[in-house]
Parts: C-alpha cells; structure tokens; sequence
C-alpha cells in the first residue's frame, strides 16, 4: 500500500460534509510515504494542545529518486512544512520508525 499523503481528522467535530477532516497534504504526483509519526513540540508540557507538534515521514519521489525525511506543522490546516531533509539513500516505501525520549531509552 502506497501512502499517498495525510489528513488529519477530529473526531469532535459532527460536520458529515468535511468528515471530520480539519488538515490534509498531499505528497505530490509520483511521492509516497511511510506511516506518519506525531512529535510533540514540548513533550513533558502537560497543558500543551494536543496537536502541538511536528508530524514526520519519510518520503520517495519516484520521478527524480530521492527520499527525504519531511517534518510538518501538526497544527497548520495544510500540514506545511517545516523542513524537508534530503536522505543519501533510497527509504522504502512503507518504511517504520520509532521516536522515543532520551530518558526512556536509557532504561533499556
């Protein structure tokens, strides 16, 4: 399965025409990408938005080759971008990763 972009939906929100759907991006003609992660921007901040934070992927383009590690703004309505990091190497498609603080990591 190619993902083909993200949309963010509120479950909160009853209006049957737009779904729910209060982001969307698409990732262009000819790109896909991995499952997108949600990375909060203050993560020990209790009273922080629930959607204060960056949305990642990684990202292939079929038409030039390149792959890119892409962060977005989770609170924009069209997910802009906030950087698009070029990757030396191909990321296949459907490809998963795992963000985990520091502290949790080091009680491995």
């Amino acid at each position: 399965m190619m993902l083909v972009g993200v949309v963010k939906i509120d479950l909160s929100v009853e209006d049957s025409a737009s779904g729910g759907i209060v982001a969307s991006r698409l990732y262009g003609p000819g790109c896909s990408g991995s499952e997108p992660f949600f990375v909060p921007r203050e993560p020990e901040n209790p009273s922080a938005e629930e959607d204060d934070g960056y949305l990642v992927a990684y990202i292939h383009d079929e038409n030039n080759q390149e792959s890119m590690f892409l962060v977005m703004d989770a609170k924009s309505p069209t997910l802009e971008t906030v950087a698009a990091v070029k990757l030396p190497g191909r990321v296949p498609t459907g490809f998963h990763g795992l963000f985990i603080k520091e502290s949790d990591l080091n009680k491995l």
